[in-house]
């Protein structure tokens, strides 16, 4: 069974056409949202004055994507931005692989307007699932231990339900794990999880 797939789209607009891209981006995800597998979406620009704009969406399947691209009002919609997208460039990603990505090589490849990646170098592909599994537990024990410690002497924790300190716990270390420990295991793992060849 596929897994859910992520798109990320970088993209440069004309910054003389900024209502025009909007209303563009806002029509793109009303068509996105009517196909089956449609998780969500999302875009920002990288700045007020920024032309670059960064785009996000999500698929259940790389069928329910695949029925996406491939559709008449997706390439009708891509039609209707060539007038002030200058560039696209984008990358698909499924699970968590992009905690894995080389930060000096994680370009991402460029598309043409169809949304088909054009020749040039592909970045090195994510390590296997094992890798991920092993980097992921030597971040996450640690910090489990450490946090498990520090709440321990905390009055009435330990009788809470469980359910209700798995809560707890979840909260507070998963944004420690995504910002801080996981990008600094995986820049301390760089060379076992990418050999060179």
């Amino acid at each position: 069974m596929s897994e859910p797939i992520t798109v990320s789209i970088r993209r440069e607009v004309d910054p003389a056409h900024i209502a025009e891209a909007t209303a563009w981006v806002q029509t793109g995800v009303n068509l996105a949202n009517k196909y089956p597998g449609f998780l969500g979406s999302g875009w920002v620009r990288a700045g007020e004055s920024s032309q670059v704009w960064h785009m996000l969406y999500r698929f259940a399947s790389e069928e329910a994507l695949e029925a996406w691209e491939r559709s008449g009002e997706r390439t009708w919609w891509l039609s209707m931005g060539e007038g002030f997208v200058r560039s696209e460039r984008s990358k698909r990603r499924t699970g968590i692989e992009g905690w894995f990505d080389d930060p000096a090589t994680g370009s991402i490849p460029a598309a043409d307007a169809t949304g088909a990646p054009l020749a040039e170098a592909s970045p090195p592909p994510a390590p296997p699932r094992w890798k991920q599994a092993v980097t992921i537990w030597l971040g996450f024990f640690p910090v489990n231990l450490a946090f498990s410690y520090l709440v321990s002497p905390v009055p009435g924790f330990g009788e809470l339900p469980i359910w209700l300190r798995a809560l707890v716990t979840t909260l507070i270390l998963t944004p420690i794990m995504t910002y801080w420990v996981l990008p600094w295991v995986t820049r301390m793992l760089h060379r076992w999880l990418t050999p060179r060849p």
